[in-house]
């Protein structure tokens, strides 16, 4: 989801070239995931994310993530990534700001979903939220651009079957 996410607003997968001066727009998505190890914070990259099934991208993070957990990672499975995923919903953060990784453009934090009250009709009724935080470098990216992308993954989490299933 988020690797189509980034193929419909590629300014989220663009790099800024301080020697020539100019944004470079990747033509591929390659998507980091941070992993928690006893060791700390290791990013492994998914290649080709946007080329790859749902179900190929699950298996292709856990091995990832259980190798870098193993300190069984080589060095260039940590390189080349176009936009990083970091996910603290996993160890009870609610929100974080993550730290762009340079020289990509953009890191999406994901917090842990929890049911709140909304005010929906005129009463408050239980929904499930889960906070997102998104980082940007705003020589590469405006509020605006940030928040359609934003926009564009929200709907594909409340609407996930509108996503093509492998």
């Amino acid at each position: 989801m988020v690797a189509a996410a980034l193929k419909a607003h590629p300014k989220l997968n663009a790099s800024l070239d301080m020697a020539a001066g100019n944004v470079v727009f990747k033509r591929y998505v390659n998507v980091g995931v941070a992993v928690d190890t006893e060791h700390g914070l290791l990013v492994p990259v998914v290649r080709n994310a946007d080329q790859k099934s749902i179900s190929r991208l699950a298996a292709e993070i856990t091995d990832l993530a259980d190798r870098a957990r193993k300190k069984k990672l080589k060095p260039d499975e940590m390189e080349g990534g176009t936009f990083t995923l970091s996910n603290q919903g996993g160890i009870g953060g609610v929100g974080f700001t993550p730290i762009v990784f340079w020289p990509q453009a953009a890191i999406l934090g994901v917090s842990r979903a929890a049911l709140m009250p909304r005010f929906i009709d005129g009463e408050f009724k239980p929904r499930n939220l889960m906070p997102l935080s998104l980082s940007f470098d705003h020589r590469i990216i405006d509020g605006a651009d940030a928040a359609r992308f934003l926009r564009w993954v929200c709907e594909s989490l409340e609407h996930p079957f509108t996503m093509v299933l492998e």
